[in-house]
């Protein structure tokens, strides 16, 4: 981590903290241990925060949109209809979130 102050210290730890703890998750690759976590933060009806972080290191490890959509898809029948509905909103949320934090970065940058 920088040794620059940030505008998002807590959504920058934990950031860093999912990232690190990808070595020594499990034996899952980290592209499957990422798709599993999403799927766990459905399950569990996580809030938009989760989301960001989660899904800026998912995107770092190379997971894209189209495996995103088939996880949600996988587990709809399972955590059903209206818990997949509640996590597009929250994914959508989250991904809101990272934009206003990289913006912020590159106001910072000028």
């Amino acid at each position: 981590m920088s040794d620059e102050a940030s505008d998002t210290p807590v959504l920058d730890l934990l950031a860093t903290m999912t990232a690190d703890s990808l070595a020594a998750a499990s034996s899952l690759d980290v592209g499957t241990l990422m798709l599993v976590r999403l799927a766990a933060l459905v399950a569990v009806d996580a809030p938009a925060f989760s989301y960001a972080a989660n899904l800026g290191v998912a995107s770092d490890v190379g997971i894209d949109a189209d495996q995103v959509r088939g996880v949600l898809a996988a587990i709809a029948p399972i955590v059903g209809t209206a818990r997949i509905v509640a996590a597009t909103g929250e994914i959508e949320d989250g991904l809101a979130i990272a934009v206003e934090i990289a913006e912020l970065d590159e106001e910072d940058d000028q």
